[in-house]
């Protein structure tokens, strides 16, 4: 939790924000720098943040509206104190205390004229700012989050909105980040780092997540279908799903294919690769146990799928996992 003496800091008025009160107009507070020089039409700022620092903390300046803008990183948006309404894709977004928003790299939004007792906080990074070792681990999980960090895939949501009802260690874990941001304190920027790790993990963790209201119905369903591909991979099924939507199944069909771009027992299949990759390289399970465990019951259409997605065989996968082990 912030403390008293670090929160009555935030809430001390700048003098820009003094005079944004007096006129209720935006002033501009950054350099010619921190902008996109090609991009004539757009405000987009650039990694100018991060030439002295990995991870970028600011106060929201109250009582302006901010005007439409974009960037070259991720950006999370979290109400520490009152609300705050955000405009994006000509959507207004409505953040509570507590309330987190995750955005892409290069989404467009603005955000309407904080209050006097509203508190945003801006926290700016880029994915290479997690550690390495996460990256590998979340690339091996089909999550909608890890798609929306690490994939460039066009089904990608925009922005995440993320309740403070979700999971209340995200908050906690926010507190904390700000608290050694704006006290300094020793190695503050390597706990800083460490935190934002845990941050990710937690919010992959949270199940509470709120689709960008854009989102299309058929888009919302098509990620709610991957959810539970990724939930239940050894026994999911199409009809399954079907009928626990009420959908006929064809039409759950085309409409995963056209949302996501694969089919259903494409991702289904990744899926289950993807967990029989994890359990060849972490436990000494033999392979048919394995392939049991993940839900395929053809050998044959899973050695040959394993090679074709992996390109190695799933002996092999074992092999360079326990060399890998032995020079660690």
């Amino acid at each position: 939790m912030i403390n008293n003496k670090l929160l009555n800091q935030l809430l001390t008025l700048t003098p820009l924000e003094e005079q944004q009160r007096k006129n209720r107009t935006f002033i501009e507070d950054l350099p010619q720098a921190a902008f996109d020089s090609k991009e004539k039409s757009s405000r987009t700022l650039t990694n100018y943040f991060f030439k002295n620092q990995d991870i970028y903390l600011s106060k929201h300046n109250r009582f302006a509206a901010y005007p439409n803008h974009k960037h070259t990183f991720f950006e999370m948006n979290y109400v520490l104190r009152g609300q705050a309404k955000e405009v994006i894709a000509g959507k207004t977004v409505t953040l509570n205390q507590g309330d987190l928003i995750l955005l892409d790299v290069g989404t467009s939004h603005s955000i309407q004229a904080l209050g006097e007792n509203d508190l945003l906080i801006n926290i700016l990074f880029q994915n290479n700012n997690l550690s390495v070792d996460l990256l590998k681990e979340l690339k091996g999980q089909h999550n909608v989050l890890v798609n929306f960090l690490l994939a460039k895939a066009s089904s990608k949501p925009d922005f995440i909105v993320f309740s403070h009802q979700a999971n209340p260690k995200i908050s906690q874990l926010l507190d904390e980040i700000i608290t050694e941001y704006y006290e300094q304190a020793e190695f503050s920027e390597l706990v800083i780092k460490s935190y934002l790790n845990i941050l990710i993990s937690q919010l992959i963790r949270s199940l509470s997540i709120k689709p960008s209201p854009k989102e299309s119905a058929q888009k919302k369903l098509a990620l709610q279908l991957l959810a539970d591909i990724a939930a239940d991979y050894q026994t999911v099924s199409l009809a399954q799903l079907a009928k626990r939507y009420s959908y006929n199944r064809n039409y759950l069909s085309n409409l995963f294919k056209a949302e996501i771009g694969q089919t259903f027992s494409a991702v289904l299949t990744e899926q289950r690769l993807m967990q029989a990759h994890r359990l060849l390289t972490k436990t000494n399970l033999p392979v048919n146990t394995i392939i049991d465990q993940v839900g395929i019951s053809n050998r044959s259409f899973f050695y040959k799928k394993y090679l074709a997605y992996y390109h190695v065989s799933p002996k092999q996968s074992r092999n360079q996992a326990t060399a890998s082990a032995l020079f660690d």
